[in-house]
């Protein structure tokens, strides 16, 4: 296949996954985003994507897409926030196979496009309310789960549940935002303290929900892994950590590494255990 036809099929698999993204996307703000300076949009995609990762560059309508069980229902949810560093998202390769992922094991997944890029607090924002809304569809229980930066992001849920960080738009946010269980795969920005101490902003006490969380030794985001866990096991929150050797960061559900391939058996039998 010759570079032209190639780029051709990129552009035409991408503007495919764009519809069906904005197809499938709900909204979860119905009226002015909380913080936006932008006017609502349809998510930007980037149409170049060499490394085949569908990513997501520009975000100022929020929304979700929600993936229901392929077998049967265990009536409980996760949030999953697919990374990107802020910058980006990382849309089908930490957001939607993931989801798709979830529902093989009897989640309902709500995969979460939250603002992006360098709206930090505005994806907490996102993630606080996306969170109510899914609680208000009555579930058991509700998880969130991310990658990356959506790491970060979910482990600042999963914090800082207690703050009101934005005026209550509906019923649903009467509701709480506080978690049932946090996984965390190749977690980012979680050293950002004082030599490489747990980030400010990420208070642990005994009420934070418990956590799995999975790294890779040569992963340069490694040691925010290891903060974390001790923060949690100092307050005696629930953790349960797993650190490979090799892996590097962004694998995803990636089956020619084998971090890939062992953190969803392992995520799998954790969920299982914490019915």
């Amino acid at each position: 296949m010759n570079k032209s036809l190639k780029l051709a099929v990129l552009l035409l698999f991408t503007s495919s996954i764009t519809l069906m993204a904005q197809n499938n996307l709900r909204e979860i703000w119905p009226g002015k985003v909380p913080g936006e300076t932008k006017a609502k949009a349809a998510a930007v995609f980037n149409p170049e994507s060499a490394d085949g990762v569908t990513r997501i560059t520009e975000v100022t309508n929020p929304g979700y897409v929600k993936i229901v069980p392929t077998v049967a229902s265990n009536n409980q949810a996760v949030v999953v926030c697919p990374g990107g560093g802020y910058s980006i998202l990382s849309w089908i390769k930490e957001g939607t196979d993931i989801g798709e992922w979830l529902a093989g094991q009897g989640f309902t997944a709500y995969v979460l496009q939250y603002r992006v890029p360098g709206k930090k607090e505005g994806a907490l924002q996102d993630a606080q309310r996306m969170i109510r809304l899914v609680r208000a569809d009555k579930f058991d229980k509700v998880g969130i789960m991310g990658f990356s930066a959506g790491a970060s992001l979910s482990e600042r849920a999963s914090t800082r549940f207690t703050e009101k960080l934005y005026d209550a738009v509906d019923k649903a946010d009467s509701l709480s935002c506080r978690p049932d269980f946090t996984l965390l795969i190749y977690p980012a920005y979680m050293d950002e303290g004082a030599n490489k101490t747990l980030t400010p902003e990420l208070t642990v006490t005994s009420d934070t929900p418990p956590a799995f969380i999975f790294q890779t030794a040569d992963d340069p985001y490694g040691n925010s892994a290891l903060v974390i866990a001790g923060a949690l096991r100092n307050k005696k929150v629930p953790v349960e950590l797993h650190f490979l050797p090799e892996g590097g960061h962004g694998y995803g559900l990636r089956k020619d590494i084998r971090a890939g391939i062992e953190w969803p058996k392992l995520a799998e039998q954790w969920l299982k255990n914490h019915k």
